[in-house]
């Protein structure tokens, strides 16, 4: 069920992305969005190197992309900088912590948290303390490098959207499409809207290989199912594909943008089931040996995991009442 909101995310971007760059209808693009298993499947069939080369193109791209939207953007680098400190209106205000939590939700996504610990498992290292400790460091200079990529692709679009809708008296903007069509007029150039549109498609293709990959270890490694990938890929698309399709139908263009924000905070909620467990055991000696994470690393991932808990169980109960 996770796997399958993860997707849809992903098919809605896709499907979005592809109707910017194309003008193809939503639903057309859910189902081309829906064939990308063909590309995934001969990617794992060559290799996990491969997929990773795929990845850090695409990762460059967005990057790449949002660049350059930062740059003819020019926001007020004091005033951005002054934003990165929490306020608590974020609290007090229901639709701002909304947001807030799905932001979260789309930077670290559970899934990850299992899949770079997996990725260890393909490197070639020693089976000596010097050869763990090796893969250890580079497996955390991953995660780290990952997770900062996410954190500056999603600030880049909210600094991106305050300093040329914001700041302009565009308020009413809330969907991609208008964000889309707006882009070029205020920015100057063309190329504004068609960058945009196509860090969109590349940020939803490096999530689909990033959550085919994670499904395949929750599965194989947790649950102990295992299926053929073309199976699990399709169950999977399927139980995405579905609500989309009928959210479309129903709503139109709009309630997309809405399903969409809400599949992220779907993820943030269930972030603290993967973040307590990942905590517990790095934290156990018996397990961990001389790895075993120090009293302070604990003490901040706590703090940071029952911050994260409670942000969401109090949007959950305030959503609620």
């Amino acid at each position: 069920m996770y796997i399958g909101i993860t997707y849809l995310a992903e098919i809605i971007g896709s499907a979005i992305a592809l109707q910017l760059l194309f003008g193809l209808p939503l639903i057309i693009g859910v189902i081309i969005t829906s064939l990308d298993i063909l590309i995934v499947m001969l990617l794992q069939n060559k290799g996990f190197r491969y997929v990773e080369v795929i990845i850090v193109v695409l990762i460059a791209t967005i990057m790449m992309c949002f660049g350059t939207e930062l740059i003819l953007s020019r926001p007020d680098v004091q005033e951005v900088l002054h934003r990165f400190i929490p306020s608590a209106e974020i609290v007090k205000n229901q639709a701002m912590l909304y947001i807030a939590l799905g932001i979260l939700g789309a930077t670290v996504m559970p899934h990850n948290l299992y899949l770079h610990s997996s990725i260890v498992q393909t490197r070639n290292y020693e089976e000596s303390y010097e050869g763990k400790k090796s893969a250890i460091r580079f497996a955390t200079l991953d995660s780290t490098i990952a997770l900062m990529m996410a954190m500056f692709v999603n600030a880049a679009i909210l600094i991106l959207s305050a300093a040329t809708f914001y700041s302009s008296g565009h308020t009413e903007i809330a969907e991609i499409q208008d964000a889309y069509q707006m882009l070029t007029p205020l920015l100057g150039t063309g190329m504004a809207s068609v960058l945009f549109a196509v860090a969109l498609l590349a940020s939803d293709q490096s999530s689909t290989l990033t959550g085919t990959l994670a499904g395949q270890i929750v599965m194989e490694g947790f649950l102990q199912i295992r299926l053929k990938p073309w199976v699990r890929r399709l169950i999977t698309r399927l139980i995405a594909i579905v609500p989309t399709v009928i959210v479309i139908a129903i709503y139109g263009e709009q309630g997309t943008a809405e399903l969409l924000i809400l599949s992220q905070v779907i993820l943030s909620l269930q972030l603290s089931f993967a973040v307590f467990p990942l905590i517990r055991f790095t934290s156990d000696k018996k397990k961990m040996g001389a790895f075993v994470s120090p009293l302070w690393m604990n003490s901040l991932a706590w703090i940071a995991g029952i911050i994260i808990a409670g942000l969401n169980l109090y949007l959950l109960v305030r959503t609620l009442m």
